[in-house]
């Protein structure tokens, strides 16, 4: 996979790689969290599926869920623009009315940016957070016999995305789930105010097999979770009904619902609601070649890198 085998280049060529391998920095002499996501057109989105406003808001909020995962409160944004010579005027004040209203909703402050031509369409958002907690997440903080939980369901975007993809009809929640994503962000914060010690969470931007199989890696330890926990709304399981899918290929390597997958200490989950952090697994022994098992009633699946890399989305 290009996207790792790339990452793994940059590690090893910088002087000091101390602050990647999450999807947010913690600068922690000035006390902030800085996190930067690029979308790019017929990479991950086409604007036949989507709105300059609805991807106005979309590039805000994948950048806040980073956030979130970090249990941070989301403070600046800069945005940075690569535009054909072909592009309207009205593209530019639909997308910027799509920031604008993501970023009130969040009390977040768009403070400056970039602007340069392109071939297509290019949007790339810097975020900074504030650290509100003494603590930190990780995605190497998982422990032994910790729990893992979900917010949110899984599945939705990425059934809405094949819909798109594949002209089919799908209920509006499909859709919307795919182009304007609701980021976890109170729900991070939540974690901020509760949790005793540094914990490991991560959104699922690339999907939940992605996010558990990285905490994996990064932990050194293999995770195991029932497939039949993790909430799923029904309006994915009737899309897939009804079009000869199986809904869970949806819910494990479907991308882009932005829940937070969260691996925390027995006395920490007995502290928060199941309503808003359902219990989906737990964490196993020190692995040094760590996976991720998936139960499904009397079947196990165990995802090792070579299912991971050919299941799951490639950048490139």
């Amino acid at each position: 996979m290009k996207e790792l085998d790339f990452i793994n280049i940059v590690e090893n060529t910088l002087k000091d790689s101390s602050l990647l391998g999450d999807d947010c920095a913690y600068l922690k002499d000035l006390g902030i969290f800085i996190t930067q996501d690029t979308l790019v057109e017929d990479v991950h989105f086409t604007m036949y599926t989507t709105s300059a406003y609805n991807l106005g808001r979309k590039a805000v909020s994948v950048n806040l869920s980073d956030l979130a995962a970090a249990m941070s409160k989301p403070l600046y944004i800069s945005v940075s623009l690569s535009l054909p010579k072909t592009i309207k005027n009205s593209f530019v004040s639909d997308l910027y009315r799509g920031i604008n209203d993501v970023c009130n909703e969040y009390n977040v402050k768009v403070s400056g940016g970039d602007m340069t031509g392109s071939d297509k369409i290019i949007i790339s958002v810097c975020a900074i957070g504030k650290k509100v907690s003494k603590f930190i997440s990780s995605r190497n903080k998982a422990k032994k016999g910790d729990y893992i939980l979900a917010t949110g369901s899984f599945g939705a975007s990425s059934a809405g995305l094949y819909a798109f993809q594949n002209f089919l009809y799908a209920d509006d929640f499909l859709k919307n789930s795919q182009i304007n994503p609701q980021p976890r962000v109170k729900e991070g914060l939540m974690l901020a105010d509760i949790i005793d010690s540094d914990i490991a969470i991560m959104d699922t931007s690339d999907g939940l097999i992605d996010a558990l199989y990285k905490i994996a890696l990064a932990s050194r330890h293999s995770l195991e979770i029932d497939i039949n926990k993790v909430n799923v709304d029904k309006k994915v399981i009737d899309f897939a009904s009804y079009n000869g899918l199986d809904y869970k290929e949806f819910v494990k390597w479907g991308g882009e619902d932005f829940e937070l997958i969260v691996v925390v200490p027995e006395n920490i989950c007995l502290n928060l609601d199941e309503n808003i952090f359902k219990p989906i697994g737990r964490v196993l022994n020190k692995d040094v070649s760590p996976c991720v098992i998936v139960k499904d009633f009397d079947k196990t699946e165990k995802i090792t890198r070579d299912i991971f890399e050919k299941n799951t989305y490639n950048h490139f």
